[in-house]
């Protein structure tokens, strides 16, 4: 079962967390720090899910979004927002870009694998994180 995910954070010590949190629960994490370079891993790697920081250089997170939905092979991959914009219309600003979910920053590091996985596809058997 693919455990690979993709996650798009500009910010070195949120993408460690990230990593660490996800890794101790078996996932492979493969990391990008701008949007155009998470765009590029993402058609890569092939992964079961992506955590997409809002706030990056040059690309930021709703062209991303946008961009990976406009690829056929990540139709169905869940965009998962993990991001410290919360003011009025961002939630539904970044779904309406393509994300299935919405995290805010900070995250909690004792429930954030859990959070993400309620994203993950149908197929993925939950009982395994």
């Amino acid at each position: 079962m693919n455990r690979r995910l993709l996650v798009i954070e500009d910010n070195e010590q949120n993408m460690y967390l990230m990593q660490f949190l996800l890794e101790k629960k078996g996932f492979e994490v493969v990391g990008a720090d701008d949007g155009a370079r998470g765009v590029e891993a993402a058609l890569a790697c092939d992964p079961l899910a992506i955590l997409l920081d809002i706030q990056l250089p040059g690309m930021d997170g709703y062209a991303v979004a946008a961009a990976l939905r406009k690829q056929a092979t990540l139709a169905a991959t869940p965009i998962i927002a993990v991001t410290s914009y919360a003011m009025v219309g961002d939630r539904e600003r970044i779904l309406a870009a393509g994300a299935v979910g919405y995290i805010e920053k900070p995250i909690n590091p004792e429930t954030f694998v859990a959070e993400i996985i309620q994203y993950f596809p149908p197929r993925w058997d939950k009982a395994e994180a």
